[in-house]
């Protein structure tokens, strides 16, 4: 069975470089990056099948994470992606009906000045019905591409990107899975940084 490598390399520049995509099988592809920005705040993993359309997100993975895999896909069918890195100011974690994070005072700051103050503030955990936990804050930055809870479960190294929102919202729920009970929560105002070159491959014929 033929193995398709789709590779990118830019020299040179602030895109993302070295980002490769295999065809491992028909049907699997595994997506591959270097862990070369240490203030990266995590990347967003993108795909379409139409070069001229709207991107599609696999997902949010964290800052060292430098592989993912896009399984099951539609076979014989032309797939194209991509990623960016994304940064931002993180909230204080909290715990479900634990305190709020403090609420510092002053204006709204621009995010992408760096500054610390610009953080979502006085974010808060509270359990809602159907095993639901929803989630608070307060914007206090004024030019953010959107905000991400951050989850680390008992027992888990870090945290990691589990729901995204839109941009100045300040509110949003999430359903609890098992092995959540006690985790520890925390918001980050983020802004995007350039996407990678886009890599195409196609994808084989199912069962062979």
């Amino acid at each position: 069975m033929a193995v398709l490598l789709a590779v990118a390399f830019v020299s040179g520049c602030a895109e993302e470089p070295r980002f490769t995509a295999t065809l491992t099988d028909p049907v699997n592809v595994d997506l591959s990056w270097p862990d070369d920005d240490p203030d990266v705040a995590g990347r967003i993993v993108e795909y379409t099948t139409d070069p001229h359309g709207e991107y599609t997100i696999l997902q949010f993975v964290p800052p060292r994470q430098t592989s993912y895999r896009h399984p099951d896909l539609m076979p014989e069918t032309r797939f194209y992606y991509r990623i960016r890195p994304f940064y931002g100011a993180v909230s204080d974690a909290v715990t479900v009906s634990g305190p709020a994070t403090p609420a510092p005072s002053g204006p709204v700051v621009p995010l992408r000045a760096g500054d610390r103050s610009a953080a979502p503030a006085s974010f808060r955990a509270e359990p809602a019905p159907e095993r639901m936990v929803r989630f608070t804050w307060t914007d206090h930055s004024s030019d953010e591409d959107g905000f991400l809870v951050e989850i680390k479960k008992p027992g888990a190294a870090e945290f990691v990107p589990i729901e995204v929102s839109d941009p100045g919202t300040t509110s949003a729920g999430l359903a609890t899975m098992p092995g959540e009970e006690g985790a520890s929560y925390r918001l980050r105002a983020f802004y995007y940084g350039p996407a990678s070159p886009v890599l195409d491959l196609v994808s084989g014929k199912d069962g062979y």
